[in-house]
């Protein structure tokens, strides 16, 4: 038989110096196309959810800005007034408090004039 004559052949070339006799199967263990989609598309919804978040908190700083800037506008304006008021007050006092208008003297009117 020459059946067995080829297993004996086999193995006896099976165990020669450098051969190696166990093979190891290697497992596959991989994502299917639908888990890849599915995890793309996962990942896509993230990306935009963290560029809606951005977005938001830059428009609500804008809001702050804006307002912050509206708000130093009016102190602005406020600070001017008050220092228009107090230059006044600060004439006056010093007018009636001067040594002119202390050596002034007030005159009573003598006569009206009529048509």
């Amino acid at each position: 038989m020459t059946y067995g004559k080829k297993i004996s052949t086999n193995r006896t070339t099976a165990y020669q110096r450098n051969h190696n006799v166990v093979t190891v199967g290697v497992i596959k263990s991989g994502l299917g196309p639908i888990s890849n989609v599915i995890a793309v598309l996962l990942i896509i919804c993230l990306l935009g959810l963290l560029y809606l978040t951005q977005v938001t908190k830059t428009n609500t700083l804008g809001y702050t800005i804006n307002n912050l800037t509206t708000q130093q506008q009016q102190l602005q304006e406020q600070y001017a007034s008050l220092q228009v008021q107090a230059s006044r007050q600060q004439g006056l006092d010093k007018v009636q408090n001067s040594s002119v208008a202390t050596a002034m003297q007030p005159v009573a009117p003598t006569a009206t004039v009529t048509n």
